[in-house]
């Protein structure tokens, strides 16, 4: 391949490849990287030949490689070093697109999730279809459990499934008419994909019976009188329970403007 013997200042080589030229004067003090020529005035002077090298070395710096490590790999080149290194860091970047991919897709649930809570009115009731939705449960009850405990059992839903997209609470519909607004039976966290578990519940893809209440959870209990009103008044036959969670805690400074979102599967 033909290279030019055109010479480059370390302002010049250093602007062609984006970094500061502080870096290439670093680079030629530890010895990792060195101009191919010096001036009578020591002045550096780097060649476009020299280009593939450096650019190596800066990939290899965005992959977190030392600068030790990749010294001594320089120094010692082969095959076998470079497939090492080859094979290591493309496995590393596929976890890294992975997380990534994840990351964007929580992000495009919280964004979904927060322009509903912009756009809905305040004790709205109203049916829409939902698609299916698979969740992890765990046993729950605020009458019984302190909040340290509560933390606890969100953790441990997290941590097994590396999934923050968000909590909520559910409540069997007995319970609400009944009066018993405080007798939670659980916590759940949405999932992608169903598990071999007793504690993974379907819900699945139809018409859902959805409410929404900004303001203090302490409105709930009575926003459910109206709830069952509605769905007495319109003959809507309810599912077994009410799944509640919060649309955008995530973006609000107090609980005034926080927005509760209840679903209840509407049964044929």
């Amino acid at each position: 391949m033909y290279h030019s013997n055109t010479y480059y200042t370390t302002a010049q080589f250093a602007k062609l490849h984006g970094i500061n030229k502080r870096t290439l004067h670093y680079y030629d003090d530890i010895g990792l990287f060195s101009p191919k020529h010096k001036g009578d005035n020591q002045y550096r002077y780097y060649t476009e030949s020299q280009s593939i090298e450096l650019q190596f070395i800066l990939m290899l710096k965005d992959l977190h490689m030392s600068l030790d490590e990749i010294a001594d790999y320089l120094k010692h080149p082969s095959s076998e070093g470079f497939k090492s290194i080859a094979i290591e860091k493309i496995a590393m970047i596929d976890q890294q697109i992975q997380q990534l991919k994840q990351t964007r897709e929580i992000l495009q649930k919280r964004l979904k999730m927060l322009q509903i809570s912009e756009q809905i009115h305040n004790r709205e009731i109203r049916v829409e279809q939902r698609n299916k939705e698979i969740i992890l449960t765990t046993p729950f009850s605020f009458r019984d459990d302190q909040l340290d405990m509560i933390a606890q059992k969100l953790l441990e839903l997290n941590i097994s499934e590396g999934n923050s997209i968000g909590y909520g609470s559910y409540i069997a519909l007995d319970k609400i008419r009944n009066h018993e607004y405080d007798a939670y039976d659980g916590l759940y966290l949405p999932i992608k994909k169903s598990l071999k578990s007793k504690s993974v519940m379907i819900r699945p893809k139809g018409y859902y019976l959805c409410a929404y209440i900004k303001g203090d959870w302490n409105q709930i209990p009575a926003f459910y009188e109206d709830i069952i009103a509605y769905a007495d008044a319109h003959h809507i036959k309810l599912g077994k329970y009410a799944f509640e969670t919060g649309l955008n805690d995530f973006a609000i400074h107090t609980i005034e403007d926080y927005v509760s979102e209840i679903t209840i599967e509407i049964e044929d």
